[in-house]
């Protein structure tokens, strides 16, 4: 038992420091990196709406392995695996984690019609742990980066610094 409540007091502290986490849902091909809050015994997390984290893999009675990074180092510090809920919008406990998530929430295009937003288009998620810590692989667990549509900035064109000195010579 005393193993158990470390194991939580662990995956809760680790969780209220970081700010991202990574999850990889059941079926998923790669973990997600995902902003999300603590909140009242679970990691909870809200997307797959339009300008929102995607949750690819997340279903709601599904199960999920949760990753939580050091803030100071970036290194993970705990692995652990989740149940995932999804939570109806309106009931109580979804009110209560919107108004948690939209704090954290940084560079929202629409302020405070953003619960709103979320109860109509997106999905809030409860990510329950479940059993115990998982041990630390010996190996390095790198992987590729999930296919996106962005890009990289491309190298700056050769001319481009003459042209920057001339104007400025200029005046």
């Amino acid at each position: 038992m005393t193993s158990e409540l470390l194991d939580r007091a662990l995956i809760e502290e680790a969780s209220k420091k970081s700010g991202l986490i990574w999850v990889r849902g059941a079926g998923a091909p790669a973990a997600r990196a995902l902003w999300h809050v603590w909140h009242e015994g679970a990691v909870c997390v809200v997307g797959d709406g339009p300008g929102e984290q995607p949750l690819e893999g997340l279903t709601a009675g599904g199960s999920a392995e949760v990753s939580v990074r050091s803030k100071d180092k970036g290194g993970r510090l705990v692995t652990f695996p989740a149940t995932v809920a999804e939570l109806a919008a309106g009931s109580e406990e979804w009110d209560a984690v919107v108004a948690e998530l939209k704090g954290k929430r940084l560079n929202a295009p629409d302020g405070e019609e953003m619960p709103a937003r979320w109860a109509r288009e997106c999905r809030v998620l409860r990510l329950v742990p479940t059993g115990s810590v998982t041990p630390v692989p010996p190996d390095s667990l790198a992987e590729r980066p999930v296919p996106t549509p962005a890009t990289t900035r491309r190298p700056v064109p050769a001319a481009l610094p003459k042209l920057l000195l001339k104007r400025r010579k200029a005046k």
